[in-house]
């Protein structure tokens, strides 16, 4: 379901999925800072006219890359799973110009990639929106979206934290999803889990491109 929902997503009309949910989630999401959490590995990625910052959580590991035309699309999972089968991902795209559109605000976008999972869940289908983030200079929102049965066939839950971010001139997204037991009913927010898994993503942050610069980018590592 992933790489057809997030893709698609990032250019579809959007719905105010999390305007509600926004104004009354129980708990906003953590102030974003250059502050390291312990374990995690710092992951600098260019990504069209920018470099993305983020933590990469322990226990993952690089398994699909893509970009075609304006979209880009890494995935990570934990050792030992795959793409086609997983328990949690870690997932970065981005969305080439797309910052230039000004009907798209980061909450927007995070209202789109919600309507994809509404699509398929529609019984089963909530969003909890975290609130507006400020990533050093970027605007950026983060929510949590759920569907009860993702998958009927294979029985299965699908919950994700999604962290949009806008760029100078692109969008970009960083998202934390797991898979659990099918529910018939919309999955209860847990608040507990999605902080702290906020807070190992970060920090999540924008860099320029150096001409000439290469990884491990230390303009973008001093500016931390």
């Amino acid at each position: 379901m992933r790489k057809i929902l997030l893709l698609s997503a990032m250019l579809a009309a959007t719905s105010p999925l999390l305007a509600v949910a926004a104004d009354s989630a129980a708990a906003k999401a953590p102030t974003a800072t250059n502050r390291m959490p312990a374990g995690p590995v710092r992951s600098i990625t260019p990504i069209f006219g920018q470099l993305l910052v983020y933590s990469f959580p322990t226990g993952f590991k690089p398994a699909f890359e893509d970009a075609k035309g304006t979209g880009y699309i890494q995935e990570a999972v934990p050792d030992g799973e795959s793409v086609k089968k997983w328990s949690q991902m870690v997932t970065v795209t981005g969305a080439k110009g797309l910052a230039a559109n000004p009907k798209v605000t980061p909450q927007v976008l995070a209202n789109g990639i919600a309507g994809g999972f509404r699509k398929v869940c529609p019984a089963s289908f909530s969003a909890t929106g975290l609130g507006t983030l400020k990533l050093g200079r970027h605007e950026g929102y983060a929510a949590v979206v759920s569907c009860g049965v993702a998958n009927a066939g294979e029985g299965y839950s699908e919950s994700m934290l999604l962290v949009v971010v806008k760029g100078d001139s692109d969008y970009y997204t960083v998202q934390w999803a797991e898979r659990a037991a099918a529910s018939a009913a919309p999955i209860k927010f847990d608040e507990a889990k999605w902080s702290e898994r906020f807070r190992k993503l970060m920090p999540i942050r924008l860099c320029p491109i150096v001409p000439g610069e290469r990884a491990p980018y230390p303009s973008c590592i001093e500016g931390a």
